[in-house]
């Protein structure tokens, strides 16, 4: 239950701020924020993060689903109080499905966050790379518990 909710708000809040950003920005148009550190700025991104191979949009949709599923599958395994892993692969999940309805869509991902010195991202990204970050301290808390489990059981 918790882990369909965290995918479900994640994914409104990543299309509900994109709808707005493309109905009130042109392509290319640009609004300070706080200036001159953080604007929105409206760009259709071809490619994966920073544009990176640009046009492949096939084969995003091909790897994103593949993902999706692969996560899907792992998180219905997890016991119920992994908490922490539920979150971030909630947030993994739902963000690859905001980024997945663009490309479907249009082609290419809404991009709109821009603080100046980094390429302009969105909120699915921002929920991936966070989601991403928990999983990885998530596993190795998992670990480091085992590891624990398993030196007191060889005493």
């Amino acid at each position: 239950m918790l882990w369909t909710f965290i995918v479900a708000v994640t994914l409104l809040l990543d299309q509900c701020s994109k709808y707005l950003i493309i109905s009130r920005l042109l392509p290319g148009e640009s609004i300070p924020v706080l200036p001159p550190v953080f604007y929105f700025t409206y760009i259709l991104n071809p490619g994966a993060a920073f544009g990176i191979l640009a046009h492949r949009t096939s084969l995003f949709i091909f790897l994103t689903l593949v993902v999706i599923t692969a996560v899907f599958v792992w998180q219905r395994y997890l016991p119920r109080e992994k908490i922490l892993l539920r979150l971030a692969s909630g947030l993994v999940v739902g963000g690859a499905l905001g980024n997945l309805i663009d490309r479907v869509r249009l082609g290419r991902v809404i991009d709109f966050l821009d603080f100046q010195v980094w390429p302009v991202f969105n909120l699915a990204d921002s929920s991936i790379v966070i989601g991403a970050l928990l999983l990885v301290i998530g596993l190795w808390r998992s670990e480091k518990l085992e590891q624990r489990v398993d030196a007191g059981a060889d005493n």
